[in-house]
């Protein structure tokens, strides 16, 4: 824990006075949804013990999941702390199909704000750790109307902020306004995240690969070579990695991010002649490379960056390759067939 006692609010606002041209309006849009990110941590958490709020809802979302009843309670918290404030002009959600407006009885703001409201939730009733996702930008449209389709689908590079929030052991959210990366740990007696993890910087280079290596028969020839390198023996190049794999893009970034190391979620052909990817350029994607970059590191899709995709829908698919800048550099040599 950091020796002052800083708290999620007072670090917000000590980075808003770093621009003597801020309004306030996005420090209370991030107030806002702290607030929200909270009352999902208090449902995460006594998940266990309250039945109506585990297990299947009995439907699926529009990428084809099965929809948990966390899943439902999270949509909900998400949409109803950030739609009345007058920070946002339009919302996107994993759980929605098309862009979700904000009601005409509330006022229009500056902001879009993309999120993942529970990533990794059919691992809840496993207790295993799950988190939430976010992504803003400035509206990109102009007039009264608002927001629309366009001010959604944006490069990753256009973001203004980016951030997650880990439901585990603790509860914790990691943000970056693009001017480094920090974390807070919610004290759960005080009710206040608190700066726990000043200016993350990843390792440059880790031992420790994530991957879902079930997939294989599936990868393409790069995907398998690379892998197949990183577990040889070779202590010169701190080889073999180890491998570590929770299957929660959250937790398996997080643990990335602090430790080192590489997280690959590579297309597959699954169906034959068919190469598909699973995660969400908006939702999963372009975050996460925010703020992995400014902590240091690299994503990639193998042949491109992930902040310079530019989706053609709110749910498009993407490879991702996440990490210490040196590892993801060596995994593209590979991918690229010039290893």
């Amino acid at each position: 824990m950091s020796a002052k006692i800083v708290t999620l609010q007072r670090h917000i606002m000590e980075q808003q006075s770093l621009h003597p041209e801020a309004s306030g309006r996005f420090t209370r849009l991030l107030w806002d949804l702290t607030l929200a990110v909270k009352l999902i941590a208090r449902e995460v958490n006594k998940a266990g013990l309250v039945s109506e709020i585990m297990g299947a809802a009995g439907t699926e979302n529009v990428s084809g999941d099965q929809v948990m009843k966390l899943d439902q309670y999270a949509q909900d918290r998400m949409f109803k702390a950030m739609d009345h404030g007058g920070h946002l002009c339009v919302m996107a959600s994993e759980e929605v199909e098309g862009i979700i407006p904000i009601p005409e009885e509330f006022p229009l703001g500056h902001y879009v704000l993309l999120f993942d409201p529970l990533d990794g939730s059919s691992n809840i009733d496993a207790n295993v750790s799950v988190g939430t996702i976010f992504s803003i930008y400035a509206r990109k449209t102009r007039g009264r109307q608002g927001g629309t389709l366009e001010d959604c689908l944006r490069r990753g590079s256009e973001q203004v902020a980016a951030g997650y929030v880990v439901y585990g052991s603790s509860t914790m959210l990691v943000y970056t306004t693009g001017n480094g990366v920090h974390g807070f740990t919610l004290d759960p007696s005080l009710g206040e995240f608190l700066l726990s993890h000043p200016n993350i910087q990843i390792p440059p280079r880790g031992k420790i690969y994530s991957i879902n290596e079930g997939n294989s028969p599936y990868w393409e020839a790069g995907t398998k070579k690379y892998i197949q390198y990183i577990k040889e023996k070779d202590p010169a190049s701190n080889r073999p990695y180890s491998l570590r794999y929770i299957g929660s893009l959250v937790a398996d970034v997080h643990r990335t991010l602090l430790y080192g190391g590489i997280f690959l979620y590579p297309a597959d052909e699954k169906e034959a002649g068919k190469l598909k990817a699973k995660l969400r350029v908006t939702y999963e994607a372009h975050p996460m490379a925010m703020i992995v970059e400014q902590a240091g590191g690299r994503a990639t899709t193998g042949t491109q960056r992930i902040l310079e995709v530019e989706p053609k829908s709110l749910h498009e698919r993407v490879p991702l390759v996440i990490g210490s800048r040196d590892d993801v550099l060596l995994y593209e040599e590979f991918f690229q067939g010039k290893r």
